[in-house]
Protein backbone atom coordinates (compact mmCIF):
# COMPACT_ATOMS: atom_id res chain seq x y z
CA UNK A 1 0.00 0.00 0.00
CA UNK A 2 1.11 3.49 -0.79
CA UNK A 3 -0.26 6.86 -0.15
CA UNK A 4 0.41 10.44 -1.07
CA UNK A 5 -0.68 13.32 1.40
CA UNK A 6 -0.81 16.50 0.01
CA UNK A 7 -1.18 19.89 2.40
CA UNK A 8 -3.69 22.31 1.48
CA UNK A 9 -3.05 26.02 2.35
CA UNK A 10 -6.20 27.73 1.41
CA UNK A 11 -6.25 31.78 0.15
CA UNK A 12 -8.91 33.27 -1.59
CA UNK A 13 -8.04 34.06 -5.27
CA UNK A 14 -10.39 36.67 -6.11
CA UNK A 15 -9.74 39.39 -3.73
CA UNK A 16 -12.75 40.85 -5.16
CA UNK A 17 -16.21 38.92 -6.04
CA UNK A 18 -16.77 38.68 -9.64
CA UNK A 19 -20.70 38.18 -10.31
CA UNK A 20 -22.02 36.65 -13.08
CA UNK A 21 -24.39 38.81 -15.03
CA UNK A 22 -25.10 36.50 -18.32
CA UNK A 23 -24.05 33.97 -20.53
CA UNK A 24 -25.07 33.30 -23.77
CA UNK A 25 -24.52 31.06 -26.72
CA UNK A 26 -24.90 32.32 -30.49
CA UNK A 27 -24.46 31.44 -33.83
CA UNK A 28 -24.12 33.89 -36.80
CA UNK A 29 -26.55 32.91 -39.00
CA UNK A 30 -26.31 36.39 -41.07
CA UNK A 31 -29.35 37.74 -39.78
CA UNK A 32 -28.29 40.52 -37.02
CA UNK A 33 -26.40 43.46 -38.07
CA UNK A 34 -22.81 44.39 -36.83
CA UNK A 35 -22.71 47.23 -34.47
CA UNK A 36 -20.24 48.52 -31.92
CA UNK A 37 -21.36 48.05 -28.65
CA UNK A 38 -20.17 48.61 -25.14
CA UNK A 39 -20.71 47.15 -21.67
CA UNK A 40 -20.28 48.16 -17.95
CA UNK A 41 -19.33 45.18 -17.38
CA UNK A 42 -16.32 43.00 -18.49
CA UNK A 43 -17.19 40.06 -21.60
CA UNK A 44 -15.72 36.90 -22.22
CA UNK A 45 -16.26 36.16 -25.38
CA UNK A 46 -15.24 32.35 -26.66
CA UNK A 47 -15.64 30.94 -30.18
CA UNK A 48 -16.52 27.20 -30.76
CA UNK A 49 -16.89 27.32 -33.98
CA UNK A 50 -15.86 29.34 -37.72
CA UNK A 51 -13.64 32.50 -38.00
CA UNK A 52 -14.44 36.26 -38.72
CA UNK A 53 -12.89 39.33 -37.17
CA UNK A 54 -13.49 40.78 -33.96
CA UNK A 55 -13.13 44.95 -33.84
CA UNK A 56 -11.57 46.57 -30.43
CA UNK A 57 -12.21 50.04 -30.53
CA UNK A 58 -10.21 50.70 -34.31
CA UNK A 59 -8.23 47.49 -33.98
CA UNK A 60 -9.27 44.51 -35.61
CA UNK A 61 -8.08 41.01 -35.00
CA UNK A 62 -8.95 37.73 -36.83
CA UNK A 63 -10.72 35.57 -34.49
CA UNK A 64 -10.98 31.16 -34.80
CA UNK A 65 -12.09 28.49 -33.12
CA UNK A 66 -11.32 28.27 -28.86
CA UNK A 67 -9.96 31.77 -29.19
CA UNK A 68 -10.68 33.96 -26.18
CA UNK A 69 -11.22 37.50 -26.13
CA UNK A 70 -11.44 39.25 -22.72
CA UNK A 71 -12.85 42.78 -23.07
CA UNK A 72 -12.98 45.30 -20.51
CA UNK A 73 -15.79 47.43 -19.51
CA UNK A 74 -16.55 50.72 -21.86
CA UNK A 75 -14.30 49.14 -24.29
CA UNK A 76 -16.17 49.45 -27.78
CA UNK A 77 -16.26 46.06 -29.70
CA UNK A 78 -18.06 43.96 -32.14
CA UNK A 79 -18.06 40.98 -34.06
CA UNK A 80 -18.41 39.64 -37.97
CA UNK A 81 -18.59 36.42 -39.21
CA UNK A 82 -17.23 35.25 -42.11
CA UNK A 83 -19.94 32.82 -44.34
CA UNK A 84 -17.80 30.22 -45.41
CA UNK A 85 -17.56 29.07 -41.89
CA UNK A 86 -20.32 31.38 -39.36
CA UNK A 87 -18.63 32.15 -35.84
CA UNK A 88 -20.39 30.03 -33.05
CA UNK A 89 -19.49 31.21 -29.69
CA UNK A 90 -20.08 31.84 -25.95
CA UNK A 91 -20.16 35.44 -24.10
CA UNK A 92 -20.35 35.52 -20.02
CA UNK A 93 -20.99 39.11 -18.76
CA UNK A 94 -18.83 39.76 -15.66
CA UNK A 95 -19.97 41.79 -13.33
CA UNK A 96 -17.65 43.51 -10.24
CA UNK A 97 -13.86 43.09 -11.92
CA UNK A 98 -11.96 43.89 -14.41
CA UNK A 99 -8.91 42.77 -15.91
CA UNK A 100 -5.47 44.25 -15.36
CA UNK A 101 -3.26 43.36 -17.87
CA UNK A 102 0.58 43.77 -18.17
CA UNK A 103 0.68 45.40 -20.82
CA UNK A 104 -1.81 47.85 -20.15
CA UNK A 105 -4.37 47.31 -22.40
CA UNK A 106 -7.79 46.93 -21.63
CA UNK A 107 -8.48 43.49 -23.57
CA UNK A 108 -6.67 40.59 -24.32
CA UNK A 109 -6.81 37.76 -27.23
CA UNK A 110 -5.47 34.71 -26.67
CA UNK A 111 -5.37 30.85 -28.61
CA UNK A 112 -6.44 28.28 -26.96
CA UNK A 113 -5.94 25.91 -29.32
CA UNK A 114 -3.08 24.13 -27.71
CA UNK A 115 -3.89 24.26 -23.92
CA UNK A 116 -5.11 21.51 -22.11
CA UNK A 117 -7.18 23.07 -20.24
CA UNK A 118 -10.79 22.73 -21.36
CA UNK A 119 -12.32 26.13 -21.17
CA UNK A 120 -15.02 25.14 -22.91
CA UNK A 121 -16.41 22.96 -20.74
CA UNK A 122 -17.24 26.22 -17.94
CA UNK A 123 -18.49 28.47 -20.63
CA UNK A 124 -21.01 25.39 -21.33
CA UNK A 125 -21.70 25.07 -17.74
CA UNK A 126 -22.60 28.20 -16.98
CA UNK A 127 -24.90 28.29 -20.15
CA UNK A 128 -26.23 25.13 -19.18
CA UNK A 129 -26.94 26.34 -14.97
CA UNK A 130 -28.22 29.66 -16.22
CA UNK A 131 -30.59 28.13 -19.01
CA UNK A 132 -32.16 25.44 -16.69
CA UNK A 133 -32.01 26.87 -13.41
CA UNK A 134 -32.14 23.50 -11.50
CA UNK A 135 -32.07 23.98 -7.21
CA UNK A 136 -28.87 25.73 -6.18
CA UNK A 137 -28.19 26.94 -9.89
CA UNK A 138 -26.69 30.40 -8.06
CA UNK A 139 -23.58 28.47 -6.16
CA UNK A 140 -22.90 26.43 -9.20
CA UNK A 141 -22.54 29.66 -11.22
CA UNK A 142 -20.83 31.65 -8.90
CA UNK A 143 -18.13 28.30 -8.19
CA UNK A 144 -17.53 27.66 -11.94
CA UNK A 145 -17.09 31.07 -12.46
CA UNK A 146 -14.49 31.65 -10.21
CA UNK A 147 -12.61 28.41 -11.26
CA UNK A 148 -12.51 29.53 -15.17
CA UNK A 149 -11.16 32.50 -13.74
CA UNK A 150 -8.82 30.85 -12.26
CA UNK A 151 -8.26 28.86 -14.83
CA UNK A 152 -7.35 32.08 -16.84
CA UNK A 153 -4.84 32.55 -15.02
CA UNK A 154 -2.89 29.02 -16.41
CA UNK A 155 -2.92 29.87 -19.49
CA UNK A 156 -2.52 33.59 -20.60
CA UNK A 157 1.06 34.48 -21.49
CA UNK A 158 0.67 38.11 -20.58
CA UNK A 159 -0.80 37.40 -17.21
CA UNK A 160 -3.57 39.67 -15.46
CA UNK A 161 -4.92 41.05 -11.86
CA UNK A 162 -8.53 41.72 -11.26
CA UNK A 163 -9.16 44.81 -10.13
CA UNK A 164 -12.29 46.30 -8.55
CA UNK A 165 -15.03 47.32 -10.99
CA UNK A 166 -17.56 49.93 -9.90
CA UNK A 167 -18.97 51.02 -13.20
CA UNK A 168 -16.85 53.93 -14.25
CA UNK A 169 -18.26 56.35 -16.35
CA UNK A 170 -17.45 56.18 -20.20
CA UNK A 171 -15.54 59.63 -19.66
CA UNK A 172 -12.90 58.30 -16.43
CA UNK A 173 -12.35 55.36 -18.75
CA UNK A 174 -11.49 57.11 -21.46
CA UNK A 175 -9.29 59.05 -19.19
CA UNK A 176 -7.39 55.47 -18.43
CA UNK A 177 -7.25 54.61 -22.18
CA UNK A 178 -6.15 58.13 -23.17
CA UNK A 179 -3.16 58.13 -20.34
CA UNK A 180 -2.32 54.69 -20.65
CA UNK A 181 -1.65 55.25 -25.02
CA UNK A 182 -0.09 59.15 -24.47
CA UNK A 183 1.84 58.91 -21.29
CA UNK A 184 4.46 60.62 -23.55
CA UNK A 185 2.97 63.86 -24.22
CA UNK A 186 2.25 66.96 -22.41
CA UNK A 187 -0.79 65.98 -20.31
CA UNK A 188 -2.70 67.89 -17.83
CA UNK A 189 -5.77 67.97 -15.77
CA UNK A 190 -7.05 71.00 -18.09
CA UNK A 191 -6.16 68.25 -21.16
CA UNK A 192 -8.19 65.95 -19.88
CA UNK A 193 -11.12 67.61 -18.69
CA UNK A 194 -10.89 69.20 -22.20
CA UNK A 195 -10.68 65.54 -23.91
CA UNK A 196 -13.55 64.75 -22.02
CA UNK A 197 -15.74 67.71 -21.56
CA UNK A 198 -15.88 67.63 -17.78
CA UNK A 199 -15.38 69.83 -14.92
CA UNK A 200 -11.74 68.66 -13.85
CA UNK A 201 -12.12 69.20 -10.56
CA UNK A 202 -15.28 66.56 -10.95
CA UNK A 203 -13.20 64.66 -13.46
CA UNK A 204 -10.64 63.68 -11.06
CA UNK A 205 -13.00 63.14 -8.31
CA UNK A 206 -14.49 60.90 -10.02
CA UNK A 207 -11.65 59.22 -11.52
CA UNK A 208 -9.82 58.91 -8.12
CA UNK A 209 -13.08 57.42 -6.34
CA UNK A 210 -12.88 54.33 -8.80
CA UNK A 211 -9.61 53.53 -9.73
CA UNK A 212 -8.16 54.71 -6.26
CA UNK A 213 -5.66 57.51 -7.41
CA UNK A 214 -5.76 60.88 -9.01
CA UNK A 215 -5.15 61.14 -13.11
CA UNK A 216 -2.01 62.61 -12.78
CA UNK A 217 -0.84 60.57 -10.03
CA UNK A 218 -1.67 57.57 -12.67
CA UNK A 219 0.12 58.94 -15.65
CA UNK A 220 3.20 59.61 -13.12
CA UNK A 221 2.83 55.68 -12.22
CA UNK A 222 2.03 54.97 -15.76
CA UNK A 223 5.50 56.87 -16.45
CA UNK A 224 7.57 55.02 -14.01
CA UNK A 225 6.59 52.08 -15.61
CA UNK A 226 7.68 53.12 -18.54
CA UNK A 227 10.95 53.70 -17.42
CA UNK A 228 11.21 50.58 -15.67
CA UNK A 229 11.27 48.91 -18.66
CA UNK A 230 13.51 51.04 -20.95
CA UNK A 231 15.98 51.08 -18.06
CA UNK A 232 15.72 47.06 -17.85
CA UNK A 233 15.74 46.89 -21.89
CA UNK A 234 17.88 49.53 -23.66
CA UNK A 235 20.97 50.84 -23.33
CA UNK A 236 19.09 54.35 -23.30
CA UNK A 237 20.85 57.44 -21.38
CA UNK A 238 18.62 58.56 -18.41
CA UNK A 239 17.78 61.96 -20.04
CA UNK A 240 16.70 60.03 -23.34
CA UNK A 241 14.29 57.97 -21.00
CA UNK A 242 13.03 60.80 -19.82
CA UNK A 243 12.48 62.30 -22.68
CA UNK A 244 10.22 59.07 -24.44
CA UNK A 245 8.32 58.25 -21.05
CA UNK A 246 6.97 61.74 -21.01
CA UNK A 247 8.50 63.42 -18.06
CA UNK A 248 9.67 67.34 -18.41
CA UNK A 249 13.21 67.20 -17.30
CA UNK A 250 15.75 64.10 -16.34
CA UNK A 251 15.82 66.25 -12.53
CA UNK A 252 11.87 65.23 -12.48
CA UNK A 253 12.73 61.71 -13.83
CA UNK A 254 14.83 61.44 -10.96
CA UNK A 255 12.83 63.05 -8.22
CA UNK A 256 9.61 60.96 -9.15
CA UNK A 257 11.66 57.54 -9.51
CA UNK A 258 13.41 57.81 -6.38
CA UNK A 259 9.42 58.88 -4.66
CA UNK A 260 8.15 55.77 -6.62
CA UNK A 261 10.98 53.25 -6.02
CA UNK A 262 13.29 54.51 -3.34
CA UNK A 263 16.15 54.33 -5.50
CA UNK A 264 17.44 56.16 -8.58
CA UNK A 265 16.87 55.07 -12.04
CA UNK A 266 20.81 54.39 -12.68
CA UNK A 267 20.30 52.06 -9.14
CA UNK A 268 17.69 50.69 -10.09
CA UNK A 269 19.16 49.55 -13.91
CA UNK A 270 22.25 48.17 -12.00
CA UNK A 271 19.75 46.39 -9.44
CA UNK A 272 18.08 44.49 -12.74
CA UNK A 273 21.17 43.79 -14.72
CA UNK A 274 23.36 42.38 -11.65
Amino acid sequence: MSTRSFPFDFENPLAQEAVLVNASLSRYENDWPSIPHTHAFTELFYVLEGSGEFVIEDETFTISKDDLIIVNPHIQHTETSRNAAPLSYFTVGVDGISFSFHDQKEFQIFNCRKKKTDLQFYFHSLFTELDQKNPGYEEICRHTLAILIMQLRRITVSGFQLVPSLHPSRECAQVKRYLDASYSQEITLDTLAKLTHLNKYYLSHEFTRYYGISPINYLNRRRIEVCKDLLENTDYDISTIAHLAGFSSQSYLAQSFRKHCQMTAVEYRKSVRK
